[in-house]
This record gives C-alpha cells, structure tokens and sequence, in this order.
C-alpha cells in the first residue's frame, strides 16, 4: 500500500478514537447530557447513554485498526515460529 494513504487513515483513525472518546466523557460525567452528536468527520448521529457500551466496542476496534495501520507503515510485526519436527 502507498504510505500516504496509510498515513491519511491512520490520521482519520485517531480523528475517530477522538470523537468517541469526546462522545463518552459528555455521555458518561455525572449531571452529563442525556444526547451527543457525533461526527466523526464520515458520518453524523446522535448518541445516548444506552449507547455507551457499543461505543465502547467501537473504540476498541479503531485502536486495532490504527495499530494494524501502523504496523503496515512501519513494516514491522509479530512473526510466530513453529518447531520444524
């Protein structure tokens, strides 16, 4: 893969960890607000509370997604080797 485009997904990766994480410390602060919009720059929509738990799946999926992005960039990564018996 080109490394600019790696390099531009990994920044538009981050941009999204961001807007989630920005999602839960307003959905998640004691007297918070009840909604939030999200725009993670692709998309818009409004979350609540009872969304907390699938965003946190999200946020752990763009983590995964930047790491693997950065491994891609850096070319460097897990190699397991097996016996030969």
């Amino acid at each position: 893969m080109d490394r600019e485009f790696l390099k531009a997904r990994i920044v538009a990766t981050k941009a999204a960890i961001v807007a989630y994480e920005d999602a839960l410390t307003a959905l998640g602060t004691q007297g918070g607000v009840q909604s939030y919009t999200l725009d993670t720059g692709q998309t818009r929509q409004t979350v609540t509370r009872a969304d907390i738990p699938g965003m946190n799946r999200m946020i752990d999926s763009l983590y995964n997604r930047c790491v693997t992005l950065e491994t891609r960039l850096t070319g460097s990564g897990v190699i397991t080797a097996r016996p030969a018996w």
